[in-house]
């Protein structure tokens, strides 16, 4: 068995903004997917909003992640045979909310896309898509907001402007945001910075 992380103990204040930085390999994006409860940790435990997630079945992670969480990945994981609007709703269409499309479209209109949500994913820019992506993990209020390299697939100048609005969603609902990046300037704009090195806590790392 492979050992990704090791005796890694990390503490995360409601509203804080963190950032993840390390080389590729480090564990930065599996220690963000034990944080989502997108992986199951072989030892120890991860206390997420007061529940610990190491003692979820599948469905329940799910129900939590649904209620709680929002996520944005590098790939944007959008569903290519919804539109915008569809993609944005889903989240709350599986939470039975009962105004879901209208939220959706509330929710495009604060990313810039009011236009676009009957355009489907193939029709967009990745600017566009990570868009999308982000008005889907917003469209919930989520209490954490995960990011996974979300700029990644993007030029420099649509990255910070997708990164001007992951915080800017942050502020607007008070959510808790955990940032995986390799771009120093990103993770400048955290609260607090960890660097994760061979699967550990860099100490010696400024943070």
């Amino acid at each position: 068995m492979v050992e990704i992380l090791c005796d890694v103990s990390l503490d995360v204040d409601q509203g804080e903004t963190l950032g993840l930085i390390g080389p590729s390999g480090s564990g930065k994006s599996s220690l963000l997917m034990l944080l989502g409860g997108l992986e199951r940790a072989t030892a120890g435990t991860v206390n997420v909003l007061g529940c610990d997630l190491t003692g979820m079945n599948e469905d329940a992670l799910a129900r939590f992640r649904r209620k709680h969480m929002g996520v944005v990945f590098q790939s944007f994981h959008l569903i290519p045979t919804m539109t915008a609007l569809e993609n944005v709703a889903t989240p709350l269409e599986l939470a039975g909310i009962s105004d879901a499309l209208e939220r959706a479209t509330a929710e495009l209109d604060a990313v810039g896309l009011g236009g676009r949500g009957g355009h489907y994913p193939s029709q967009l820019s990745g600017g566009e898509q990570q868009r999308v992506a982000i008005a889907r993990a917003g469209v919930t209020r989520p209490n954490i907001l995960l990011a996974d390299e979300p700029t990644g697939n993007l030029d420099g100048t649509t990255g910070q402007s997708i990164m001007d609005l992951l915080f800017t969603l942050r502020e607007r609902h008070g959510t808790t945001l955990v940032l995986v990046t390799h771009a120093p300037e990103l993770a400048a704009r955290c609260d607090r910075i960890i660097t994760l090195k061979d699967g550990h806590i860099d100490t010696g790392a400024p943070g």
